[in-house]
């Protein structure tokens, strides 16, 4: 078969879709024929190489995919041939104090397939039979192979960590980005006053139709004062953010008085000053929040499937011009989720 792939660490370049071993799924996992899968800006870290992550190459990337179920090992008892499902990328030990505790995502094991051990961007892909989840006939191979990495980390961030209520008011940054734009969606959905940052006016257009109240554009205008301005100098009780280092202490800033921030990473660096003299002052929570359990990853695709979310696709491509996929996520080009199909697909 063939699969994206990469020999080594680096920029776009060490890209390939080539031949690649038929995987011979084990007596727990499904071997699914892959319709469509997504980029995720870990796809990028993993390419360019992870501290503390050795992996054995080739590597093919991926997180996220959907398609048919072509054959089941012997111990599979929830799927058969024939079906369609969608991958769910975090792996735990279901054993460990945290697993036990219905916490999944804690798992003193836990790992992510397509950054941990290989991924899912290629024609076929065998995945443990936990890591599956049923697609409804009608949902779109886009959109199937598109939500759940995004929604599901959302999901945990806004509904679990943060917590929210209806009335209270959710500033989401990168709201153009995957996390970003399905996490406007939560938060509106769950009656929120959602305020959205993007780059351009287009990207806050888009955010708005995804049920963003206040769109700002944080080239051209300091997000934080814009927060002050529309609030009444209150600030918001709510701050997603996974930018990082950029973007934390404006994100700090524009929280009311006992506010959360809640973040799923750092794409423009992880070591911030920590504000702890505004943090303890203004009794604030920062949590932190990684991927979701598996009854939380039900809860939020079941809403994927019937509609009420959207992951908009900015653009399909063929896994043989994976590289240019890499670059729309580097160079933040477009509004939402870059998808990938096998080329036999096309």
């Amino acid at each position: 078969m063939k699969a994206v792939q990469f020999v080594e660490h680096g920029d776009r370049d060490v890209i390939d879709y080539g031949e690649y071993p038929d995987p011979d799924p084990d007596r727990n996992e499904v071997l699914v024929d892959v319709k469509a899968g997504a980029l995720n800006h870990l796809d990028v870290w993993t390419r360019r190489g992870l501290p503390g992550i050795d992996l054995e190459m080739p590597h093919v990337p991926g997180s996220d995919a959907a398609g048919i179920v072509e054959a089941v090992g012997e111990d599979v008892t929830r799927f058969e041939p024939g079906d369609r499902v969608a991958v769910s990328a975090g792996v735990s030990c279901g054993e460990c104090e945290f697993c036990r505790d219905g916490e999944a995502s804690l798992c003193a094991s836990y790992h992510i397939i397509g950054e941990h051990v290989p991924g899912v961007h290629s024609e076929k892909t065998a995945v443990p039979e936990a890591n599956l989840v049923p697609v409804p006939d009608g949902v779109d191979w886009e959109v199937a192979g598109s939500a759940s990495l995004v929604f599901q980390t959302a999901w945990r961030m806004l509904q679990t960590r943060a917590d929210i209520e209806a009335g209270e008011t959710v500033l989401v940054l990168g709201a153009s980005g995957g996390v970003g734009h399905a996490a406007v969606q939560i938060a509106d959905h769950a009656g929120c006053e959602v305020f959205a940052t993007a780059s351009t006016e287009a990207k806050l257009r888009y955010a708005e139709e995804c049920g963003a109240d206040h769109a700002i554009n944080y080239e051209e205008n300091d997000f934080a004062a814009e927060i002050g301005e529309l609030t009444g100098k209150r600030g918001v009780d709510v701050v997603v953010d996974h930018v990082g280092e950029a973007t934390y202490p404006d994100s700090l800033k524009s929280m009311a008085k006992g506010g959360r921030l809640v973040t799923c990473g750092a794409t423009t660096g992880p070591n911030p000053g920590a504000g702890l003299n505004r943090i303890f002052w203004n009794q604030l929570s920062v949590l932190g929040s990684t991927m979701a359990t598996p009854g939380e990853v039900d809860d939020v695709l079941e809403l994927v499937w019937d509609g009420t979310f959207e992951p908009r696709v900015r653009e399909t491509l063929p896994m043989s011009e994976a590289a240019r996929a890499h670059e729309l996520l580097e160079n933040r080009e477009g509004f939402g989720k870059v998808v990938v199909k096998p080329d036999s697909e096309f």
